[in-house]
């Protein structure tokens, strides 16, 4: 496909470049997965990056600390507790330490990674989510709302979870009459896009569990499709034409009767993945199989999505991983981060604008999605809906202390969690298990118990207070590092001679 490149657009991504790391700072040695399934098989996060393995008698991911490099020990321990091979990865929005795993075992799991990452195979998930009648394939978690997971399986069935209770909170059976390609929520997580393999894109409530719109033949080819939700609720998705031809198309949800923008691009047979940025409003396009990452901005002016650039290497990627914007490294105006999977290797990919300035780029770095949740999850179940809630990159994002799990404040979950030593989450009251473990009568006292309530009831009480103070203290630092943003904008106009 030739792109138009007549009249020069303005736009501070024209000048984005790809560029892949050094060898001495990928991972090698790393037996990616060989699973015929169209998704990434990897996932990235400020803290770790997973990737799905190749794996004998079952299905594994290995997780690393996302600065690790080098050569990968074949006794590294993984997170091996599938009966079968693992399909997708997906990090919680809400906290880098919780990770969910799909497998052709039909179920989901959802893992509590420890900090500094495994020490010993981990093989007894936090929660095991079972609903799904063939395998499960596809994972969305909620943008703002606190563990709520959508899973897709084979079985042509969209599930919604509370991870947090471990329970299936909405079924839709009888949206899709055959497998479903992909699912993407929209910024408020309010309603989702899917694709299926009867050549449609739908909008749906998961909700009221209903069809809000439907379109046939999105594309008209018979390969897979993928549809992504823009920030302004347009849709972006990716198919095939009827001879064949790789294609993106713009769909403006008010009125799918016709794409706003329709382009080729070439004849390749293997599916375009979309990873998109609400913060720059700029789309990747990763096929897998190819040897190229093409990137798009989607903006208001005809023709919408405009070609910027492509990455090109030698290898073939086997999928890859798009980190969290609240990864990249803001001193070096790196808006974009891919952990391109080889054959036996993943090679992390930076995305970076060109500027001279040392200063904090404001214009390329506004606030981004937090871990802190706009929702809880009996909020959205509700019927609730929020943005996600931002917090800025100014001076780079420095996480907050490890807190005792996302799967907080869930009194069923702990009868789903294994105590023994190799599991990573801990009863919420140690004193009351080993209560029971002593049986009544077995000296202890009515009064030892009367105290250990009143000490339960303390620690509680200060726990409030720690978490009202660290609440505050947050919006401190948010106001003083807006303030910081303005006087850097001033500082910098100032050198320029503008002011």
């Amino acid at each position: 496909m030739s792109f138009r490149r007549g009249v020069v657009r303005q736009s501070k991504f024209r000048h984005v470049f790809a560029q892949a790391w050094k060898a001495e700072h990928c991972l090698d040695d790393v037996r990616v997965s060989r699973v015929t399934w169209d998704g990434p098989l990897c996932a990235a996060n400020p803290k770790f990056i997973a990737v799905v393995i190749e794996a004998g008698g079952g299905g594994a991911f290995l997780v690393f600390p996302l600065a690790k490099s080098g050569r990968v020990d074949q006794n590294t321990p993984t997170v091996c507790g599938h009966a079968a091979p693992v399909l997708d990865v997906q990090w919680c929005p809400h906290d880098d330490n919780v990770i969910a795993s799909a497998s052709e075992d039909c179920t989901v799991k959802v893992w509590q990674i420890p900090d500094g990452g495994l020490t010993s195979p981990m093989s007894e998930a936090a929660v095991t989510l079972e609903g799904h009648s063939k395998r499960v394939g596809i994972l969305a978690w909620h943008p703002s709302a606190l563990n709520i997971l959508l899973t897709a399986g084979c079985d042509n069935v969209l599930c919604v979870w509370d991870v947090g209770t471990g329970e299936m909170v909405y079924q839709l059976s009888d949206a899709h009459p055959d497998l479903i390609y992909s699912v993407s929520w929209n910024r408020e997580g309010s309603v989702l896009c899917t694709t299926c393999k009867d050549k449609a894109l739908r909008v749906i409530d998961p909700r009221r569990g209903t069809v809000l719109k439907v379109r046939e033949k999105a594309h008209e080819g018979t390969r897979p499709m993928r549809a992504v939700f823009l920030a302004d609720g347009k849709i972006l998705t990716t198919g095939f034409s009827r001879m064949s031809e790789r294609q993106l198309a713009l769909w403006d949800t008010r009125d799918l009767s016709e794409p706003m923008v329709t382009q080729e691009m070439d004849t390749s047979n293997g599916v375009l993945l979309p990873f998109y940025d609400p913060d720059t409003n700029m789309v990747y396009l990763c096929g897998k199989g190819d040897c190229t990452i093409r990137y798009f901005e989607v903006t208001d002016e005809s023709p919408f999505v405009h070609f910027l650039s492509l990455y090109s290497s030698k290898e073939p990627q086997r999928g890859a991983g798009f980190l969290s914007k609240r990864g990249v490294d803001v001193n070096k105006c790196e808006i974009a981060r891919f952990y391109k999977l080889h054959e036996r290797k993943v090679e992390p990919i930076s995305m970076t604008v060109p500027r001279k300035s040392d200063l904090f780029q404001g214009d390329l770095y506004p606030d981004t999605p937090g871990l802190e949740p706009a929702l809880l999850a009996e909020d959205w179940i509700a019927g609730q809906d929020a943005a996600p809630l931002l917090v800025s990159l100014s001076g780079g994002y420095m996480a907050p202390p490890t807190k005792s799990g996302t799967l907080r404040g869930r009194p069923k979950l702990l009868s789903q969690t294994n105590t023994s030593p190799t599991s990573t989450t801990a009863p919420a009251n140690p004193m009351a298990v080993e209560m029971e473990s002593e049986g009544p009568g077995l000296g202890r006292g009515g009064r030892d118990v009367d105290g250990g309530i009143e000490r339960v009831k303390k620690e509680e009480d200060q726990f409030s207070d720690i978490l009202t103070e660290v609440r505050a203290l947050r919006a401190l630092v948010l106001a003083q590092g807006h303030r910081i943003d303005v006087l850097e904008r001033q500082l910098a106009r100032i050198e320029d001679g503008e002011v």
